[in-house]
């Protein structure tokens, strides 16, 4: 393949990859928001495992493509990987993953107990309020450090 077309591949595999995240980040922080309002536990218990399916094939997926197509696009323009912009990037990226990897544990023990709660009729238990806001607040720090990406990616500052 030539220069041109690899590039054009890797560049278009890139941002497909980087809209897969920012679009499931904000799809599944959504659904799980409006499940968790109904306060209805065989509801929160379906959406739950649907975002779990979500995260692993979406996410999981995106978060293996960007880094290999990056890395792909920073060797064939000669740019170093961990300077500049660049650098700021995989740092965030990082941090992205420091917060989305515990969020993946977190959704399947939410809902293992909204399944268990809709199971048996109970309400959500204290326990699923407690991941829940643990959930959200690290869902703060890794979408806006997913946004921080995309803008670097876009302004490519010096």
């Amino acid at each position: 393949m030539d220069p041109q077309t690899l590039y054009l591949a890797l560049k278009t595999l890139h941002v497909i990859g980087a809209t897969v995240l920012l679009g499931t980040g904000a799809g599944i922080a959504f659904f799980m928001l409006m499940a968790h309002r109904t306060r209805d536990a065989a509801l929160v218990a379906h959406t739950a495992g649907v975002v779990v399916i979500a995260d692993l094939l979406f996410t999981a997926s995106a978060v293996i493509v960007q880094p290999l197509t990056g890395a792909g696009l920073a060797h064939l323009l000669g740019f170093d990987l961990f300077r500049g912009w660049m650098g700021w990037s995989l740092l965030l990226y990082v941090v992205t993953g420091a917060f989305w990897l515990p969020v993946v544990w977190i959704q399947l023990r939410m809902r293992d107990l909204a399944r268990i709660a809709a199971a048996t009729g109970a309400p959500l238990p204290p326990a699923y309020d407690r991941l829940y806001r643990i959930w959200f607040a690290c869902g703060v720090p890794a979408f806006a450090a997913v946004l921080g990406i995309v803008w670097l990616m876009v302004a490519k500052p010096a």
